[in-house]
Parts: structure tokens; sequence; C-alpha cells
């Protein structure tokens, strides 16, 4: 374990797996530059400046993990965020309110987005920093981590020219970045897209994307209501949110319209019960629901440094996806270890494991009886869809993640797991 100090403050950190960045040394314009450049480069998705009682902890979200990388005093922290306001037009006197600001940074490597907030705490202000990166962001349908029948049952949702597409999990979890894919793949010249965000993550080129702005009164149900009046042929909304939306996206893929949307649903079936405790029409959202994916992300396994158990004396470890293995799979388990490629981490990237239900005649009656999402769950599996469990093992026996982070990232209930 490794400690910096800053005004006789201690923190601990993990083994150090990124580099000193000396900030100590720096003017603030250099300090949040090496930050910022470090952030990029290690394609974190977040940047942390932590305000404590003596000093200040800069940190970045590395695959998922919160990773402290510095900590300095409390006054040099102070001009860090100062500079940072500054940088993204935020008032640096105001010091008692929530903040948000925007800051584009041009960089040899590519432009990076920071989406800013700020927010007062009891021993000073916490930085957040959102990092968007075009070329890293962006990802198409045949790189999310879909199985082969995954994409083909996604590809085949999105041929539809009408309906209600959920995309569910929570946050964090690459719903946008789903989302996103799938509109890039709709994205063939013949249809008009309109998409409602908040905020507005990549500008795509023929897409009109529109974001919501409470403060002057444009939400997400107001700016829906107007979008429907634009003659689009799929509509993309960022996060069905309250009952008004919930209820005109319902609408909206009655009436003819491709509608995909997030959702907080723990599992895929949760959707259902998600839209309807906002009060969507169990009669309309059985007709117009297509289907519902839900997923997680996992860390995947550095390939240089992975490390091999052999399980093939225990053909049974596998035995329920067996049909799903190509030669050679299953017969080995792969742990992390740690190398200079992968910042001895043993990981190296992030990749999906989904839920994709499809409607079908019985889950639309299930809807329309109101059965629960344990009972919906079930008939969606029984009818084909391959659940967390079975798509986690998938990804195990593939050598893609470790068994390890499976037990981290999946609740025990998904792992049919008792505790």
């Amino acid at each position: 374990m490794n400690q910096l100090t800053a005004d006789s403050q201690s923190i601990t950190f993990r083994e150090r797996r990124l580099p000193d960045l000396k900030l100590g040394e720096c003017n603030p314009q250099q300090a949040v530059q090496r930050i910022i450049d470090l952030a990029a480069d290690t394609h974190a998705s977040d940047l942390f400046l932590l305000t404590e009682e003596g000093s200040l902890t800069v940190a970045v979200r590395l695959h998922g993990q919160l990773e402290p990388v510095a900590v300095v005093s409390k006054e040099q922290g102070r001009f860090l965020i100062n500079y940072i306001k500054a940088e993204a037009g935020i008032d640096i006197a105001e010091r008692r309110r929530p903040l948000e600001g925007r800051w584009i940074i041009e960089r040899d490597e590519g432009r990076i987005d920071l989406r800013i907030n700020i927010i007062p705490t009891l021993f000073g202000e916490d930085l957040t920093a959102r990092l968007l990166d075009r070329k890293v962001g962006l990802k198409t349908l045949d790189n999310l981590g879909l199985s082969d029948g995954e994409f083909a049952k996604l590809s085949s949702l999105l041929t539809s020219p009408s309906g209600l597409i959920l995309v569910t999990g929570p946050t964090g979890t690459g719903k946008t970045t789903t989302l996103y894919a799938c509109i890039q793949h709709l994205d063939n010249g013949s249809r008009k897209i309109n998409t409602l965000e908040d905020p507005v993550e990549y500008a795509i080129s023929g897409i009109r994307q529109s974001q919501a702005n409470p403060k002057l009164g444009v939400d997400f149900p107001e700016l829906l209501r107007n979008i429907l009046r634009q003659a689009p042929d799929v509509i993309m909304i960022g996060e069905v949110r309250d009952e008004e939306t919930a209820h005109t996206a319902v609408r909206a893929a009655n009436s003819g319209h491709l509608v995909l949307a997030t959702l907080h649903a723990p599992v895929a079936a949760g959707a259902v019960q998600s839209m309807l405790a906002l009060g969507a029409n169990p009669f309309f959202l059985s007709s117009s629901l297509l289907g519902v994916v839900a997923q997680r992300l996992l860390r995947t396994l550095c390939l240089t440094c992975r490390t091999a158990y052999d399980v093939s004396d225990s053909p049974e470890t596998f035995a329920e996806i067996a049909s799903f293995l190509q030669a050679g799979q299953g017969s080995y388990i792969y742990g992390p270890r740690g190398c200079e490629e992968c910042g001895q981490q043993g990981y190296r990237g992030r990749v999906g494991v989904f839920e994709i239900m499809t409607m079908n005649r019985q889950l639309r009656r299930m809807i329309l009886d109101g059965s629960g999402a344990d009972d919906i769950q079930r008939a969606a599996i029984a009818s084909g869809m391959i659940e967390f469990r079975r798509g986690a093992m998938l990804k195990v026996a593939q050598g893609i993640t470790s068994t390890e982070e499976v037990l981290q990232e999946l609740p025990a209930e998904y792992l049919g797991l008792e505790f």
C-alpha cells in the first residue's frame, strides 16, 4: 500500500497503478493539463477533485473503478477548481450552490469534451467532470460485446418500422452507448431520426439532436411533444424519467414511430414494471413494446498477462452454456495478474453483458394480466432469453473476463447465489 500525504492528512491508496503526476511542482494550468492528459490517455470516464478537511484528492474512474492519483494541499486544490471553473465559464465566486459547465479541450490526439458538475460539501467544493471522447465513446453494434444470437435479436428489433425498445440498467452501465450504436445502425439516410438528450453527449452527422434545458422550462415532456411535430421516423429518448414522458413515448410507439429509450430497471422484465409504475397504460405498453435490452459492464482481462486455470476435469462447470461455446472454449477459466501493458490492473477495457427480451404473444398477455417481473423474467428465459447469469458464464468460458469480476459487478440474486 502506498501513502500520499498533504497538510498532515494521510490518504491510503491501493497499489499504485498510475504515474505520479507531481502536481506540487506545477502551476494550476500545468497541473490541470497533467490531470486531464492522464484521464484522457487512460480512457477514464470521469475525473474527480474531492475536497477533504485539509487536502484535495484527485481521482479518476477507470474501467468502472475509482483510482486516486494524487493528493494536493487544500489551497492548491482551490486553485485547480477555480481554474477549471474559469475555463468552463462557471462563476468562480459562487461556492454555495451546485454548478454546471462545459469545457472543450483540443488535443493532438483529438477533442475532449468535459461535462463539469460542482457541488458544495462539508469541507469545500467537489468537482466531477465526465470525459466524452468521440473516438472512444462511439461504438457500433458489433463491438458492444453482444453474442451472435444477441446481435441477431437486437438487429431484428431495429428493423421494425414502429414500436418501443427499452435499454435498462443502473447508471454507468453503458445504456447511452448502446442507444448511440443503435442510432448509428439505423442512420442509413432513409430515416429522419430525432433525439432528446440531457445532455447531448456526442454529435452525430445526419441526426437531429435536441437537448433539454430545465432552466428555460424546456424539459423532456416539452421537447418530446414538439419532436413529434417534426415528423420523425425514429425517436431516441435519453431517459424515461417521468409519467408524461412514459405516456408520450408509448403513444408515439403506437402511432407509427420507432422509439428507443433508456430506463432504470435491474433486469429486462423489470422494465415493464418500471413503465407501469410511471403510469404507462398496460394495453398500449403490451402492444407497442418490441423488446428490452438490460445490461451491465464487466472489465475485460488483459490478454497479455491473464492467467489460465485448467477446468477440463470439471465438465459440469459450463454445462449450462455448452451449446453456445466454440471448440476449445470452456476448458480454462482465466484470472487477472497484472503487467505493464494494463498498468498492473489485470484488465483492459470493458464489455457488456446483456439480457435481450423480445416480445411474443405470451409475454404481451402477461403484461395485460399484470404479471410480476419474476414471472415475466422466467417466461422470457423459457422463450430463449439468455439471462445475466448464463451471459456472464459465457464471457468467463470465452476468457473475456474473470469469475471475480462477475461476482463483483453482478448481484448475487442474478447469479443464483445465496449468502
